[in-house]
C-alpha cells in the first residue's frame, strides 16, 4: 500500500545506508529504528496509526536503548569495574541487551527471571553467555524467592557485583528521552499526535514522552497496561503476558506523563500480536500486542483524520514461538477456547475496557 505524500517515513536505517561506515562493535548499532505504517489492520481507522520497530535494534528490542547507558553510567561511578558481575531481574528482553553490552566489554552476567518466562529467552541469555536463575512468579515482590529480592542478594553475596536495577535507574528514561523521543519525532516531521507504548518500567514512555511533549504539549501519551497490572488501577495478580505491567510503581514511571493508561486482557494482547503478523508481516512479541490493541482502540476513538498514532512495538515475536505462536500452548493457557481458530479473532470485535484518565496521576481518580 503507497505511503500517502502527507507522510513520508523513514526507511530503516537511512544514516547509516547515507553514510556508509564501519561500525566499531555492536553497540553502535543501537537506535535509529524504522517507523513503518500499519494500514491494513487500521484500515477504517480515523487518521493513521504507525509502529516504531524496537525488534530491529541489534539485541532484538527496545532494552537495547538503556542497557549501553546504565553500563557507561556505572563504569563512570566506578560501580562497575573490570572483571565485575552485573546481576539483574529481568523479563529477558533487558537481560540480552545487558548481556549484549557485557560481552563487549568482559563482563559476567546473572539474570533472574520469572517462571513464567518463555524459554526462548532463557536460551537466548544462556547463548550470550548469561548464566539464568527461574524464580516463581505468584510471590510477593518482597517474598524473599521473588526474582527482586533473589537479584538483591545476589548482589550482596557476589564481589564486584553491580545491579543495574532499571526500575529505579534514571538511565533508563533518560535513554529514551535522548534517543526514542527524538528519533519519533524526527521520523514524523514532528507530524505525531499519539504516542503509545506498554508501561513495564514506565522508562520508555516516561523519556520518549516527556521529549515529545517538551516538542508539542498537545501530543497525547497512552500508556498499554495488562490486566493484573497496577497502573491501570487493577489488583495486582498473576497474567500470562510477558514484559509489560508491574505489581509495584518503579521510580521510572513519570506519573505526569501519561494522559491515559488503556488495560488490556492477555487475550487481546496474544490475539492482536497474531492478527498484527498475518496482516502486516511483523513478527511481534505479547507485549506488543498489548500496546498495539491499546493504539488501535484508541485511535478509532478519535474522530480527526490528520491524528498520528505512532505505538511502540519493543520486540520480535521469535522469542514466543512455544507460546504466543503455538495455537495448543494458547488452548492449554486458556486464550482460545478448544475449538476457536485463531484466525477468527479481530480486534475490531472488542471494545475498550477500563481507562485510567489523567487526573488519576494526581490521586483523583
Amino acid at each position: 500500500m503507497a505511503v500517502p505524500p502527507r507522510l513520508r517515513l523513514p526507511q530503516g536505517r537511512s544514516r547509516l545506508l547515507a553514510e556508509p561506515e564501519i561500525l566499531p562493535d555492536i553497540t553502535a548499532a543501537i537506535g535509529g529504528t524504522p517507523l513503518v505504517a500499519l494500514d491494513r489492520l487500521a484500515e477504517g481507522v480515523p487518521g493513521r496509526v504507525v509502529a516504531k520497530l524496537e525488534a530491529l535494534n541489534p539485541g532484538g528490542s527496545v532494552k537495547d536503548r538503556i542497557a549501553l547507558p546504565m553500563i557507561e553510567a556505572a563504569e563512570r561511578a566506578g560501580l562497575l569495574k573490570p572483571g565485575g558481575t552485573i546481576v539483574e531481574p529481568t523479563s529477558g528482553n533487558t537481560g540480552v541487551g545487558l548481556a549484549m553490552v557485557a560481552a563487549t566489554r568482559g563482563y559476567r552476567c546473572i539474570f533472574v527471571m520469572a517462571d513464567k518466562q518463555s524459554e526462548e529467552k532463557r536460551a537466548l541469555l544462556r547463548a550470550y553467555g548469561a548464566e539464568v536463575i527461574i524464580c516463581p512468579t505468584d510471590v510477593d515482590p518482597d517474598d524473599d524467592r521473588s526474582y527482586y529480592r533473589v537479584s538483591d542478594r545476589l548482589v550482596s553475596e557476589i564481589p564486584g557485583a553491580w545491579k543495574p536495577d532499571q526500575y529505579t535507574n534514571p538511565a533508563n528514561p533518560e535513554a529514551h528521552y535522548v534517543s526514542t523521543g527524538p528519533e519519533i519525532w524526527d521520523g514524523t516531521q514532528g507530524r505525531i499526535t499519539h504516542l503509545v507504548a506498554g508501561v513495564g518500567t514506565g522508562g520508555t514512555v516516561s523519556g520518549a514522552g516527556r521529549y515529545l511533549k517538551e516538542r508539542n504539549p498537545n501530543v497525547v501519551v497512552v500508556g498499554a497496561d495488562t490486566e493484573g497490572s497496577v497502573f491501570s488501577g487493577d489488583t495486582p495478580h498473576p497474567y500470562l503476558t510477558e514484559g509489560v505491567g508491574e505489581d509495584f510503581w518503579p521510580d521510572t514511571y513519570d506519573r505526569e506523563i501519561c494522559d491515559s493508561i488503556v488495560r488490556v486482557s492477555d487475550r487481546d494482547a496474544f490475539l492482536t500480536a497474531r492478527q498484527a503478523t498475518s496482516t502486516e508481516g511483523i513478527l511481534m512479541g505479547e507485549s506488543c500486542g498489548t500496546a498495539l490493541w491499546a493504539a488501535l482502540q484508541t485511535a478509532r476513538q478519535v474522530a480527526g483524520t490528520q491524528a498520528l498514532f505512532v505505538v511502540l512495538l519493543p520486540d520480535s515475536g521469535r522469542n514466543y514461538l512455544g507460546k504466543l505462536y503455538d495455537d495448543a500452548w494458547l488452548r492449554r493457557a486458556g486464550v482460545i477456547a478448544a475449538e476457536e481458530r485463531v484466525e477468527a479473532y479481530d480486534w475490531r470485535a472488542t471494545e475498550l475496557g477500563p481507562v485510567v484518565r489523567h487526573d488519576f496521576r494526581r490521586g483523583s481518580a
